[in-house]
């Protein structure tokens, strides 16, 4: 991921920067990103570059990453194994309000401050058994 030189000219007016563990990506002015790096590990967002407008906060894990849009939703790439592929909660995922990752899974903060969790269960995307106690806080 070290090597920009690919995306360079794209690189302009960058607001924030975030990166796993082999690829970065880059928030520009316009809300758009820009990837660089390893492809597996989320170097490569061409599947879904056209989801990443108005984009408002990017978080990486070792092979992913999350972002999110201006309206609360999420979009993510990279493996799928460390939390690139957000499918099985895609529908939970609405009014997020900030996202933190772990090595390979994510935990997604929502506006009623319940929590969201998905990528690889060893990793932290399975919080069932402290669900009631995080209900509480």
């Amino acid at each position: 991921g070290g090597d920009s030189s690919a995306v360079q000219d794209q690189l302009k007016h960058v607001q924030q920067v975030q990166a796993t563990g082999s690829a970065f990506a880059a928030i520009l002015a316009d809300g758009s990103v820009v990837t660089w790096g390893y492809p597996g590990c989320g170097g490569d967002s061409s599947a879904v570059r056209d989801q990443l407008r108005n984009v408002r906060q990017v978080q990486g894990s070792h092979g992913a990453f999350a972002a999110i849009l201006a309206d609360g939703s999420v979009v993510t790439w990279g493996d799928p194994n460390e939390g690139g592929d957000s499918f099985d909660v895609q529908d939970q995922l609405r009014n997020v309000q900030q996202i933190q990752a772990s090595h390979r899974a994510f935990a997604a903060i929502l506006a009623d401050g319940s929590l969201v969790t998905w990528g690889n269960r060893h990793d932290g995307s399975d919080h069932s058994a402290v669900r009631d106690q995080l209900a509480q806080l």
